[in-house]
């Protein structure tokens, strides 16, 4: 396999340890890379850390600090971090095993190609994978990556396995901060039957190679036309007319029909508009 692992070590399932690679299943999409640069002069703005009263700083004299009180900072050195071993950072030991309807799709982070890493682990390797699409489960456990301990999960995929590192509790919010202000009513039945003659109307399989990111193809544009324009300013009006507001249900009957007998998404806000002071976002304690 060409591509480099990110990971190597061990899945284990109780006295059974089968040897695996881990492979990134994504990658960073098309974008534009600026950079800051002094206009006068036309060159990059460069940066360097300096220590205040005493200037710019080696490398090599820089360490990581945790601060204690305001201005007290415990070093550490990097030996000292790398010497705190974690179970997880070699083996992966599957500790429970849920429904993947039971896991919020808020959890989910990023997902990860698992594969075999030898002829010797493949037949307990397709066991565990054939054991899980069986029993429609997934396995839990926790894995140490890149100075970190993850939550993941495990579950089938083709031929081998996928691996997804999970949030904890603590880095998701809780949703009824949000959403305590929408009013518990049931929508108008013949509005309700439109929507859903709508998305049927509009259901077809997915195809992500149908999507691509349109900021990025009107900034490619806009260099292409500043390369050819000498430095004159281009502005391109390419913002939508924005949304009116306070509809009411006749307007959202109207747009829903219209666009049920043309096929075109509803141009329309929902039917009930009312103002609404924004629900005060919810702390969250940071981990360490």
């Amino acid at each position: 396999m060409a591509a480099r692992a990110y990971w190597q070590g061990q899945i284990r399932l109780a006295l059974v340890s089968i040897p695996v690679e881990i492979y990134a299943a994504t990658k960073s999409g098309a974008q534009i890379a600026f950079h800051q640069i002094h206009q006068p002069s036309g060159k990059r703005v460069r940066y360097e850390k300096t220590v205040p009263g005493l200037g710019p700083v080696k490398a090599e004299d820089i360490v990581k600090g945790y601060e204690v009180s305001k201005g007290d900072y415990v070093l550490l050195q990097p030996d000292e971090i790398e010497a705190v071993k974690l179970e997880s950072k070699k083996t992966l030991e599957l500790t429970q095993f849920v429904d993947a309807s039971e896991i919020d799709v808020l959890y989910y982070e990023r997902p990860y190609y698992v594969v075999p890493a030898d002829d010797l682990a493949e037949e307990a390797f397709i066991v565990l994978r054939e054991a899980l699409r069986r029993t429609k489960k997934v396995g839990l456990g926790q894995l140490a990556m890149r100075g970190r301990e993850y939550v993941v999960s495990l579950k089938p995929c083709g031929r081998g396995m996928v691996l997804e590192t999970l949030r904890y509790a603590d880095e998701v919010n809780r949703a009824q901060g949000y959403f305590r202000d929408i009013e518990d009513v049931k929508p108008d039945a013949e509005l309700l039957d439109l929507a859903e003659t709508l998305i049927e109307k509009k259901t077809a399989p997915f195809k992500p190679d149908s999507f691509h990111d349109r900021y990025v193809d009107a900034l490619e544009r806009l260099i292409e036309k500043k390369k050819k324009s000498k430095g004159r300013r281009i502005i391109e009006d390419a913002e939508e007319a924005p949304a009116r507001r306070g509809s009411n249900v006749i307007d959202l009957m109207a747009a829903l029909k219209k666009s049920v007998d043309t096929g075109a998404p509803p141009k329309t806000p929902a039917a009930k508009t009312s103002a609404r002071k924004a629900p005060a976002k919810p702390t969250t304690r940071k981990r360490a």
